[in-house]
């Protein structure tokens, strides 16, 4: 009985510091966007349909990622699904607290703003939440997670490209910038910030080595490697800054080549993002 009261007490006591370094996380990933203009606003303009299938969308991405890196150990998906919720959880907490110390959750604000803040700033500390083991535990956990990475062979691959592209690509959407840039870019220089988003991204992760790369790549020729792993990565990198900028309203209203002028603009941070994400994440 006495050794059963312990194993629980042990357990309760791993769940608790779990769920502390997932609210660390969730701070640490979402504080810039918490403390930017742009994403204040948009929760007055934007469809509160594109919001809630966001975190519709979010949620299986936070499931699979526990696999690899929950902030939690588990044993099965449905472990997985419950530390995704609460990873989800955790991040809607921390924003509403940081918000609400910075005086960003006020009377003035309807209640739909008022959730739709708080729902985009979840996102990004969802996955601070999720990562918190990865990024404040010990090096053996960052074995385990290679091993795991490296089981799972390509499609783990490119899983972790999709979440490297959008943690970067959601943190650099909202801002004015990326339109601004694309509305004074000429077909040249996009076509050339293709080129340099392809190169950067193919000697970022496989000339430099990082953690996490397959071990069938580092025996892979040039052509394959690029076609097998930088340029899919880039295609995946493109499908997520599309998706990101249509959900905060910036393709809305927009000729086609526009539209695609600002997802090659962020394409070059949401690349780079998937290029390296086992060294972001």
């Amino acid at each position: 009985m006495g050794r059963s009261r312990k194993a629980q007490a042990d357990a309760n006591r791993a769940f608790l510091i779990g769920l502390s370094r997932a609210f660390g996380g969730a701070v640490f990933f979402s504080l810039p966007l918490l403390m930017t203009m742009e994403m204040w606003a948009l929760a007055a303009y934007l469809d509160a349909g594109r919001i809630a299938l966001l975190v519709l969308a979010i949620l299986p991405v936070l499931v699979v990622l526990d696999r690899f890196s929950g902030f939690m150990p588990t044993s099965s998906w449905a472990e997985d699904a419950l530390d995704g919720l609460i990873a989800f959880g955790v991040g809607a907490i921390a924003a509403t607290v940081i918000l609400a110390a910075l005086g960003l959750l006020h009377d003035e604000l309807s209640l739909r703003e008022l959730a739709g803040r708080v729902a985009l700033q979840a996102v990004p500390g969802s996955f601070g939440a999720v990562l918190a083991n990865s990024q404040f535990s010990a090096d053996q956990q960052e074995k385990e997670e290679d091993a795991a990475l490296r089981r799972g062979g390509y499609p783990a691959q490119l899983f972790f490209m999709l979440v490297g592209a959008v943690f970067l690509a959601f943190n650099i959407a909202p801002t004015e910038e990326v339109v601004l840039l694309a509305s004074q870019a000429q077909p040249l220089l996009m076509a050339g910030l293709v080129l340099l988003t392809l190169a950067m991204m193919h000697a970022f992760v496989y000339a430099s080595g990082f953690r996490g790369t397959p071990a069938s790549a580092a025996d892979a020729s040039g052509p394959g490697l690029f076609f097998r792993y930088t340029l899919a990565g880039y295609a995946v990198a493109m499908l997520v800054s599309g998706y990101v900028l249509w959900t905060f309203g910036r393709l809305d209203g927009t000729a086609p080549n526009f539209a695609l002028a600002q997802a090659v603009v962020l394409c070059l941070p949401a690349g780079l993002g998937a290029a390296a994400a086992r060294l972001v994440l």
